[in-house]
């Protein structure tokens, strides 16, 4: 599956426009973590726990948009992007989407 940021493919031609995709997941910060990021932003620097949670949660939805896009019968996704929210104080919604299409070389 071929995955862009951009809006068509070089050396490719779009045969086919799918449609929209996207992949969903909602993560929930554990306690640990929780009171881990409190502490370290009274210092400053990464809260590496919560990168770890971002990037799983960001591959995990970017899964997802592969399943959907296979679905459709993609071969490719364009103008992909992530999405992410706060639900409440302690979930976080991460959404990738993009355009499934079908394309071939030129």
């Amino acid at each position: 599956m071929i995955i862009t940021t951009m809006n068509d493919l070089p050396g490719y031609e779009i045969e086919e426009v799918l449609g929209e995709v996207f992949g969903l997941t909602v993560r929930s910060r554990n306690l640990g973590s929780q009171i881990g990021a409190t502490l370290k932003s009274l210092v400053g620097g990464e809260l590496k726990g919560m990168t770890k949670m971002l990037a799983a949660g960001r591959s995990h939805a970017q899964e997802r948009l592969v399943e959907a896009a296979e679905e459709k019968g993609a071969n490719a996704v364009v103008a992909f992007r992530f999405d992410t929210s706060e639900l409440g104080t302690t979930w976080t919604e991460i959404c990738a989407y993009g355009t499934a299409v079908r394309a071939s070389r030129r």
